[in-house]
């Protein structure tokens, strides 16, 4: 019964690092080590919010026909959203247009944003 209960506390994390998640430390480090490109799949408007510093938005409904995506598909990836739930929905289509080198920020901006890490903010643009 101890068995079966310690491997039920110890399949999420199995599943979170089968998946690529990163915690935001480590994404900091792949990011300065490998020049890894932060991919925001957020919405425009929760993307104007707050963000990661540094992310580029790509909302998880246009990532597949987006133009703005790197060029060079063995860069690494660190896909985020607010909470992390989208990114792990993006994972899959990336991984389908060639970009094998992806990860997941657990915990998306929440985790980034609690960890003290930069968060920028666009300005609304006068009309």
């Amino acid at each position: 019964m101890a068995l079966i209960s310690g491997g039920m506390l110890a399949y999420p994390a199995i599943c979170q690092a089968q998946r690529g998640s990163l915690t935001p430390n480590k994404a900091v480090t792949l990011i300065n080590r490998e020049k890894a490109i932060l991919i925001d799949v957020s919405e425009p408007e929760e993307f104007a919010r707050g963000h990661a510093g540094g992310a580029y938005n790509i909302p998880l409904a246009q990532i597949e026909l987006s133009s703005h995506l790197p060029k060079k598909k063995g860069l690494p990836l660190i896909v985020l959203c607010p909470t992390g739930s989208r990114s792990m929905r993006a994972l899959p289509i990336l991984k389908k247009l060639g970009f094998e080198n992806c990860h997941v920020l657990s915990g998306g901006t929440n985790a980034w944003r609690q960890a003290g890490l930069p968060i920028d903010k666009l300005q609304k643009q006068a009309a």
